[in-house]
């Protein structure tokens, strides 16, 4: 600012001086002071969000608190205008007294707003005045002594202040000037050229401007707290915008993305979907489906996708706004609930054809019983006999299929499983091949079922004998019995289970596995990977048909050329001497971090509740990489590992083999879909000697954790 011939007052003690005048302004929308296609896509994105996301979150983000603590400008809805209140409070902090003197003339000039200047000559006493946040903003002489403005400013901004400040420098230095925008910067002004309306408008704009931002920061706030994934895609197909909720969808941070394709990251091979909602959006402004995409661990979900076009001020096309919904768990549970009504009709039908069927056979056999007695040809009773046989044959048939499809109710009683299984061990040692070893665990105070012992029966000698069937060379048969209380934790995991006491029958053989592909067609009737004439495929739909009708259910868990287990669940009889839920004393933490590593989002996210609920603090990870980084960042207060053996990108044995690197004395709990596998094996060679089989429910977990701890 160029010394100017004005009267020169006495210098007061006070350094400061206030001159106020009134305004009445109907300034330019504060979005048109900003980027207009930042501003649009802001809008857009907070206008996607479901409802219930914004009223959810309007507790942490509330624009009326806004319009409410503002001191200058308040916005009461989206787009909206500014409204000025009365004044705007300056300080200024220059060395000179003849600037102070000037830039209050100035002020004083504008008819249109009020200003209340407060002057201070020193840098640190403006840092102090900035420090107490009373003022609108901020203007800096550059020079002042031994500092200069540029410093003050990255000092204020590095202590938190949010307020503009503009920069006032001599004879238009453009290198300075520069320097002051890329530090931060509402505006600069050259003191040479300054007259009162350009340093009115600098100021307003600059408040204008930072209400603006502030907008939109509060706003994309919002989008971060949002659980779908919202991102933005040029038309090019680069990715210009990846929130909070893609970022733990998809396993990529936004710095990872930004710039890059879209259908290159999300998609294994891009759908022709794609080419359709493309033209949709661009025909109609928006397309609504669900997509197939892959994560950055190659992990496949499905999405429920919401696009929208964005233009920009002129109208023209500039981006794609898309918010993904995660649905991959409820696809499933459609599934489960479609083969579910599928099995159910195939039930039905396959009743109605065994009761047609038995009317046929009962008359063919009872002939063919009755022409032996009237032929004494030999050769003419040795075919009635075929007959006879293959009609015996045919009504056994029929019992499975009736077997399968009502679970056909016989005499239910109290029983124990354990008489059931030594005569099935007899049955195994008399006729089974030599080459297959028989092994058998049962808890000695096994709980009663309520059930037909014959049905039962049928159950486990159709597993035992398709186990035999799949240890063509020999092998290991395991029968085990065991008591188990499925909980809440449980029952979420698993469609057909319910809260409540439980025995447990495992059927697990060494043979050659099923193939991951086939597993969900087992239990479908005639379904068999057996050659013609050597199975009917109604053994597993029979299995499954007789433990349902008694309120039981079947899981298989089954690796390749590793082997089968096949646990049957059965409810456990009311009167047995079985604790109750609420009088089981489970241990719980004292607050230690445990590390949970499985690439299954439903199984971590349940672990973690279940912990946290019992007094434990959970840290999750979804592979063996980012387990051990995340074990070298928190390496002192991480207290024990949950590991999965089988993740993508690095498995269970090979991270625990890292993390005992970094620490020799790590504590480490093995978690497996199948207790036989190689996996386990390699992990127990590791120095591992606890190991949960996938699910678990909450009490083995806590057990498991507090005996590790405790060193037992």
């Amino acid at each position: 600012m160029s010394k100017c011939s004005q009267p020169k007052p006495k210098r007061s003690d006070v350094s400061s001086d206030v001159s106020t005048v009134s305004l009445n302004t109907d300034p330019l929308s504060t979005i048109s002071k900003t980027d207009p296609h930042q501003c649009s896509l802001i809008t857009n994105l907070a206008n996607c969000l479901p409802q219930s996301e914004v009223r959810n979150h309007s507790r942490l983000i509330s624009f009326s608190e806004v319009r409410n603590h503002s001191r200058l400008i308040s916005f009461d809805s989206f787009g909206a205008r500014p409204m000025y209140n009365l004044l705007v409070n300056v300080l200024l902090v220059d060395d000179d007294e003849d600037d102070y003197i000037l830039t209050r003339d100035l002020l004083s000039e504008n008819q249109r707003t009020r200003f209340s200047l407060t002057w201070v000559e020193t840098y640190a006493k403006g840092l102090e005045m900035i420090g107490q946040n009373h003022h609108d903003v901020y203007l800096l002489d550059y020079r002042l002594g031994e500092h200069n403005g540029l410093e003050l400013l990255g000092e204020a901004i590095a202590r938190g202040c949010t307020a503009p400040i503009i920069l006032l420098t001599a004879q238009g230095d453009h290198e300075v000037d520069m320097e002051a925008m890329k530090a931060g910067a509402a505006d600069y002004l050259d003191k040479s050229q300054l007259r009162a309306p350009l340093l009115e408008r600098s100021i307003r704009y600059a408040l204008e401007r930072q209400q603006a931002q502030q907008k939109i920061r509060e706003q994309a706030a919002l989008l971060d707290v949002a659980t779908d994934a919202i991102l933005v895609r040029n038309l090019d197909n680069t990715i210009s915008f990846w929130n909070k909720g893609a970022e733990c969808l998809y396993g990529w941070q936004a710095a990872e993305v930004i710039g890059k394709k879209e259908h290159l990251l999300l998609y294994e091979q891009a759908p022709a979907d794609l080419a359709e909602a493309d033209q949709s959006v661009a025909k109609t402004g928006e397309w609504y489906g669900e997509l197939n995409q892959v994560t950055k661990d190659g992990k496949e979900i499905i999405v429920e996708s919401r696009w929208t076009l964005v233009q920009n001020p002129q109208g023209q096309a500039k981006s794609i706004l898309i918010v993904n919904t995660n649905i991959t768990e409820k696809k499933q549970l459609e599934t489960q609930f479609l083969h579910a009504q599928r099995m159910e009709s195939i039930g039905t039908l396959a009743g109605g054809i065994a009761h047609d069927l038995n009317n046929l056979l009962a008359p063919i056999l009872m002939s063919a019983q009755l022409l032996q007695l009237k032929i004494s040809d030999q050769r003419h009773v040795q075919l009635l006999k075929t007959v006879e046989n293959n009609a015996r044959r045919g009504a056994g048939l029929v019992k499975q299929v009736l077997s399968f499809a009502r679970g056909v109710t016989g005499q239910r009683t109290v029983l124990q499983v354990r008489h059931l299984i030594r005569e099935i061990r007899h049955i195994i040692l008399e006729t089974f091949p030599r080459s297959i070893e028989l092994s058998t665990d049962i808890d000695p105070n096994l709980w009663s079922v309520s059930g037909d012992a014959t049905q039962l029966h049928q159950v486990l000698m159709n597993l035992c004998i398709n186990a035999r069937d799949a240890m063509v060379d020999g092998g290991t048969l395991t029968l085990s019995a065991q008591n188990i209380f499925l909980d809440q934790n449980y029952a979420r995991m698993h469609i057909d289970a319910y809260v409540g006491p439980y025995i447990v029958v495992t059927v697990a053989d060494t043979g050659i596995g099923i193939p991951l592909k086939i597993q969900p067609r087992i239990f479908e009737p005639f379904f068999t990977t057996k050659e013609i004439g050597q199975g009917t495929g109604l053994g597993l739909s029979t299995v499954r048909g007789i433990v349902k009708s008694h309120g039981g259910f079947v899981n298989v868990y089954s690796e390749v050329a590793v082997g089968t287990h096949f646990k049957v669940y059965l409810p456990a009889v009311e009167h047995s001497p079985i604790p109750v839920e609420e009088e089981l004393k489970l241990p719980t933490g004292n607050g230690e971090l445990i590390l949970v590593v499985d690439d299954e989002a439903a199984i971590g996210e349940i672990t973690k509740t279940s912990l946290e609920n019992y007094g434990y603090r959970v840290m999750s990870s979804r592979d063996g990489r980012e387990a051990i980084a995340l074990y070298r960042q928190h390496q002192d207060d991480i207290s024990l590992v949950l590991m999965d053996m089988m993740m993508p990108v690095m498995d269970g044995p090979a991270t625990i083999l890292r993390l005992q690197e970094i620490n020799s004395e790590i504590k480490i709990i093995g978690i497996s879909g199948l207790p036989i596998s190689d996996k386990v094996d390699a992990a127990a060679e590791a120095g591992v000697k606890t190991f949960l089989s996938k699910p678990y429910t909450a009490k083995e977990l806590l057990q498991a954790i507090d005996r590790v701890l405790k060193g037992h």
